[in-house]
């Protein structure tokens, strides 16, 4: 599972950029409970895979999430969930590590993670393209800077759809 976070655990308010309104709402709902436990909700999917829909949580923990606590967060909140969503209709819940790939989605991940290689897509073309794979160098004024090699170029914030730290082997 994921090693070590290196803040103390503080409540992040909902997702900054919410897939949805699932997302959102699911985001406000687990974030305390996991607070409560010592955990930070990394980050929340909601999609349709082939087995059917899937709600995903990605919790951590200071000295990384165990089997256990990724099942005893599951049995926790089963039935808060399908009592709080039960118009969205059947879903597989998958409580899980966010692994060597974490997400990264919230404003202070972009500056934690200063230093470590990143793959992003943005929402729109920017510069004509949509995916940069570089070095993570912060965010400031709502940019997150990324260094390509020599060059050095600028993202708002609000424009990325998805972002993940660069496992070891590079992939994503």
């Amino acid at each position: 599972m994921k090693n070590g976070m290196k803040n103390k655990l503080q409540p992040t308010g909902r997702s900054p950029r919410p897939t949805g309104e699932i997302v959102g709402r699911v985001f406000e709902l687990v974030e305390p409970h996991c607070l409560y436990e010592g955990l930070e909700l990394v980050h929340v999917e909601f999609q349709g895979e082939p087995g059917g829909k899937t709600l995903r949580l990605y919790i951590d923990k200071p000295n990384g999430v165990t089997l256990d606590d990724c099942a005893q967060l599951s049995r926790a909140l089963g039935d808060l969930l399908d009592v709080n969503f039960d118009d969205i209709g059947p879903y597989r819940l998958e409580v899980t590590s966010p692994g060597p790939n974490r997400p990264v989605s919230k404003k202070q991940d972009f500056e934690r993670f200063k230093g470590h290689p990143i793959k992003l897509k943005t929402i729109r073309p920017q510069d004509g393209r949509r995916n940069f794979s570089g070095v993570l160098m912060g965010i400031s004024d709502e940019n997150v800077k990324l260094s390509l090699g020599d060059q050095m170029v600028l993202i708002p914030f609000d424009s990325i759809l998805k972002a993940n730290l660069k496992g070891q082997n590079g992939e994503v």
